[in-house]
Order: C-alpha cells, then sequence, then structure tokens
C-alpha cells in the first residue's frame, strides 16, 4: 500500500505523471509551431508562390480555426473513447500529415482541404488535449502541469517559426514542411508510445468510483447544464473576450510598431512578450493552484488593459518594451487558468467536457481578433481605435470573471 501511495504522490519527481508533462510540452511546441505559429509562415509563402490575395490565403487560416474549434469541443469524448494515447497519436500523425498537404498545395480548394487536416491534428495536439491528458494523472498539483506543458506552447513559438523559415530557405516550401513532418513523427510517436500509458487511480477519485461512473452525466447533458450555469456562462465569455483581444493585439503588434520604433525594435519587442509568457507562467505554476484564481485572473486582464494604454500613448522604446514585457506576463496563464477555475468550481465529472468546450468557444471567439481590428484600424486609419477597444473588452472581461453562480448545477 506504501508504495502504491508513493507512485500516486504528485509531489515527487519520480512520479510518471512528470514525464506526461514532458510528453505535453513536446506535443505543444510542435502543435503550436506548426498549428498556430506556422500560420504566419503558411500565409506569406503561399502568397509569395502563387501571388493569391491574402484574404484569400487569411480565409484558409479562419477556416482552420473555426473547424478546429468544433472538433475541440469532442475531444474529452474522443479521450474517454480511444485513451489519451490513441489521441496524441492521431494528433500528430494529422498534424504530420497536414504539414505535408500545405507544402504540397496548388489550388486554393486545396489550401481549405489542408486546414481541414491540420485542425484535426491541432485538436490532437493543443490545449484541449494537452489539458484533459493531463487532468487524467494530476490532481493537487494539475495547476502546475498544465502551466509547465504549455510552455512547450510559447517554445514552439519562439523556436519553431524561426526553424520553418530557415528550412524554407533551404529546402523550399514543399521541402520544408515534408522535413518538419518526417521530425515531428520521428521524434513523437516513439515517445508517445513508450512514455504514455493507463492513467493512475487517484485515492481523491477511488472513494467514489463506483457511484460516479454509475450516475456520471452524459456529454450531451454537461454541455446544456454548462449553458445555464452562471459560474460557467461568466468563465468561457470572459476568456473568450480576453482571447479576442488578446490574440488580436498580437498579430498586429509589429504592424504597429514597426511605423513607431522600426522593425528591429519591433521584433525584439515581440521576443520579450513572448520570453515573459514563459517567465510567468513558470513562476505562476508554483502558486497558482493556492491563488484565487478568478481574482488572479481579473488581476491578469486589468494588467493587459493597463499595458495597452501605455503602448497607446507613450511611444518612447523602453516604455513599449517594458509594456510588451508586462503584456506577455500573464499570456501564458490566460489559457491554464480557466481549466483550474472549472477543477475548483464544477462537478469533476465533467472536467473534461467543460473545457472541451470553453477551448471551442475560446477558439471560434479569438479567430475573429485579428479580422475585426484589421477591419477597425483601416477605418479608423491607426490602431488608436482598435486597441483603445481591445481595452474596454479586457476590463469588461474583468468584471464578468468575479460573477459566480450560488449554485453549481454542472
Amino acid at each position: 500500500m506504501d508504495n502504491k501511495q508513493a507512485s500516486l504522490d504528485e509531489t515527487s519527481a519520480r512520479y510518471d505523471g512528470w514525464r506526461i508533462v514532458v510528453v505535453c510540452f513536446l506535443v505543444a511546441t510542435f502543435g503550436w509551431g506548426l498549428g498556430f505559429y506556422g500560420q504566419s509562415v503558411y500565409v506569406a509563402e503561399l502568397h509569395r508562390l502563387h501571388g493569391w490575395p491574402a484574404s484569400l490565403v487569411s480565409s484558409g487560416t479562419t477556416f482552420f480555426y473555426l473547424f478546429g474549434a468544433l472538433l475541440v469541443a469532442f475531444v474529452s469524448e474522443a479521450i474517454r473513447s480511444f485513451g489519451p494515447r490513441n489521441c496524441l497519436l492521431a494528433g500528430v500523425v494529422a498534424m504530420a500529415a497536414a504539414a505535408v498537404l500545405i507544402g504540397e498545395v496548388t489550388e486554393p480548394w486545396q489550401l481549405y482541404a489542408a486546414n481541414a487536416m491540420l485542425a484535426f491534428g491541432w485538436a490532437g495536439t493543443s490545449l484541449g488535449i494537452i489539458t484533459n491528458t493531463l487532468g487524467l494523472w494530476f490532481d493537487h498539483k494539475r495547476g502546475m502541469a498544465i502551466s509547465l506543458a504549455l510552455n512547450g506552447a510559447s517554445f514552439g513559438g519562439i523556436i519553431g517559426v524561426p526553424l520553418l523559415v530557415a528550412a524554407i530557405g533551404s529546402f523550399g516550401f514543399s521541402g520544408a514542411m515534408n522535413v518538419a513532418a518526417i521530425v515531428m513523427v520521428v521524434l513523437m510517436v516513439p515517445i508517445i508510445l513508450i512514455f504514455v500509458g493507463r492513467p493512475p487511480v487517484h485515492s481523491s477519485v477511488t472513494v467514489a468510483a463506483a457511484a460516479a461512473s454509475a450516475d456520471a452525466p452524459s456529454a450531451t447533458l454537461i454541455r446544456a447544464q454548462a449553458f445555464r450555469d452562471l459560474g460557467f456562462l461568466s468563465v468561457s465569455i470572459a476568456f473568450a473576450l480576453v482571447l479576442f483581444a488578446q490574440v488580436g493585439f498580437i498579430v498586429h503588434l509589429i504592424s504597429f510598431l514597426d511605423s513607431v520604433t522600426g522593425r528591429d525594435r519591433a521584433a525584439f519587442a515581440v521576443a520579450v512578450l513572448t520570453a515573459m509568457a514563459v517567465v510567468g507562467r513558470v513562476l505562476f505554476s508554483t502558486v497558482i493552484d493556492r491563488l484565487n484564481q478568478r481574482l488572479a485572473s481579473a488581476i491578469s486582464f486589468v494588467s493587459q488593459a493597463v499595458a495597452l494604454a501605455i503602448i497607446i500613448n507613450l511611444h518612447n522604446d523602453i516604455a513599449l518594451i517594458a509594456a510588451c514585457a508586462l503584456f506577455g506576463f500573464s499570456v501564458g496563464n490566460l489559457i491554464t487558468l480557466p481549466s483550474l477555475i472549472v477543477q475548483r468550481e464544477f462537478d469533476p465529472r465533467s472536467f473534461g467536457v467543460l473545457i472541451s468546450l470553453i477551448t471551442a468557444i475560446n477558439q471560434v471567439t479569438y479567430a475573429f481578433g485579428p479580422g475585426v481590428i484589421g477591419l477597425l484600424r483601416d477605418a479608423s486609419g491607426s490602431y488608436t481605435l482598435p486597441f483603445y477597444g481591445c481595452i474596454a473588452v479586457e476590463l469588461l472581461a474583468a468584471v464578468l470573471i468575479m460573477v459566480r453562480a450560488r449554485d453549481k448545477s454542472v
């Protein structure tokens, strides 16, 4: 019994769950590198190679986000039916296949087909699958585990795009995508097969395991109840609004800073923002399970609004870089906090379904962020109006996230 309890000690460095964290870190590195950040490379290369309008190529990216959101909503059921190992393997293979297809695109309809495959890969390598998978291995240290694993997302942005651009320069677009696919499969498939096994049964779950499995609500019922639950709505709407503003702002940041500080300093400011996302996530991971997570979310939203106000009004290089650092400090935590709030406030049996649902809602919402900010920028002639709009959205979200339901219905 002592050995069994020791094997489930989440605070022990020898606990098997920490190996799963490393696996999920690597999965996130490839998932965000090829799925999220890679989109900026695909848009530029396909426009250069084929002369297609940027709006046409960008519409493929929007399709990817929207179709991916539909798939992400069902990640929890996929894991329940096929297990985390098979779902991760399917995600890796689909992402690799999509990379090859994107490199071979010669007609616009092929771009949509490739992005459809990429959406399957994204569903199997991004936030929904990582959060659900780690939820099977962690209970008390779930926040730390998710925070550490999702540093792979930032790592994918830091090294993924530069490596992809360098590979395109050496092998051409098609060759680079083939190389990326091969590296992903050769590295990740053995790692997943070796390290991702059967999840443990935690003692906190064992006590009521039989009763829980007997009357566990269906995924359909959980979703239906969620949309009638004030606590769930306040979390999902608040984070959807913030990610709408956050993704839209980050996509347009270089364009804004380019005219203010020049391209080199703009690129440095974005690098600082990305690096601070890692720093913030690592620092938060040590205390995030003990915080009032709604209050921590509200403070994060307000800090981003303050950073945006500085960026709009102060065009001093040091102030702009400091503001980007402030904004970046909370970027990583905003994709971790929803899962921790759900874990603390809702029925544990609903965790996977609710996280998949929130992830899908967020993705549908932030898919339109860059486009809306671009339209407002074109209509007003500057980024002042859309960035002030982002500030308003962040502050509204800070109020909404503090709204709790009196009774938990999910």
